[in-house]
């Protein structure tokens, strides 16, 4: 489950991280109301500081693709978009 950051990219990495989260939502890799990976995990499989890994699961949240259980740890959304 590692993800390889290209700081040379145009996308900033939470972008990238952002990306390929809902990649594996799309993917089926996580169900409708399962929880994603921790924070701690998505820290270590890409290498980044804990809020570039916040910032990557806020712009998912914004989307409408998980939402966070404070305490608990975030999830699929029941409806994710485009499915």
């Amino acid at each position: 489950m590692d993800l390889d950051i290209d700081y040379e990219a145009p996308q900033p990495p939470h972008q990238q991280i952002a990306a390929w989260l809902r990649q594996r939502i799309q993917a089926g890799e996580w169900a409708p109301s399962r929880r994603i990976a921790s924070e701690n995990d998505l820290v270590q499989a890409t290498g980044t500081a804990r809020t570039t890994v916040q910032r990557a699961i806020r712009v998912l949240r914004e989307e409408g693709w998980v939402y966070t259980v404070a305490g608990r740890g975030t999830y699929v959304s029941e409806h994710p978009p485009g499915q």
